[in-house]
């Protein structure tokens, strides 16, 4: 029941997915404002062109859009797309640093989710698949969703599909 509550996902990077082979996944949280975060509890955020880069030994989020709610302050004002700080342990992002710089992985932001009352940011160390491993994977995604429609028709026609005959 714990485990729903903590990754409990509200924007989603489905770009990522199609553009990039992720390798490993990190959680790491995010220097907002108060805007911020209730932009990203009404689902008002996105990440789907968002990348991650390093500047100085730290990381930082680039092109994600946050749209104000309706209960932003009239004192401030919300700038959409700024650049916003990432919080990770400094060994994590030492690493992280070793293998995009030599290896030419990319950092990828997957999610924005909410942990235990904070914003928090589902991140990938990722390579970028070219055009024909693109297609492969999209192919094997429709042979798969044919293969289940095939399933689920004969199952509701009663007779389990057979490929001999008798």
């Amino acid at each position: 029941m714990k485990e729903t509550q903590a990754l409990n996902t509200t924007i989603r990077n489905k770009r990522a997915l199609h553009d990039y082979t992720i390798e490993e996944r990190f959680e790491a949280g995010l220097v907002l404002r108060g805007w911020e975060a209730k932009s990203v509890r009404a689902g008002r955020a996105t990440i789907n062109l968002a990348h991650v880069y390093i500047r100085d030994g730290e990381l930082y989020l680039c092109n994600s859009s946050f749209t104000p709610t309706d209960q932003t302050c009239t004192h401030e004002h919300p700038e959409m797309t700024r650049t916003r700080k990432v919080l990770m342990h400094k060994k994590e992002i030492e690493r992280l640093i070793g293998k995009v710089e030599r290896a030419g992985y990319a950092l990828v932001p997957l999610d924005l989710h909410f942990s235990r009352g904070r914003v928090k940011m589902q991140l990938a160390l990722a390579k970028g698949k070219r055009e024909f491993e693109k297609r492969a994977d999209e192919s094997k995604k429709e042979w798969k969703r044919q293969q289940e429609r095939l399933m689920k028709n004969d199952m509701t026609r009663g007779k389990p599909r057979q490929n001999f005959k008798d």
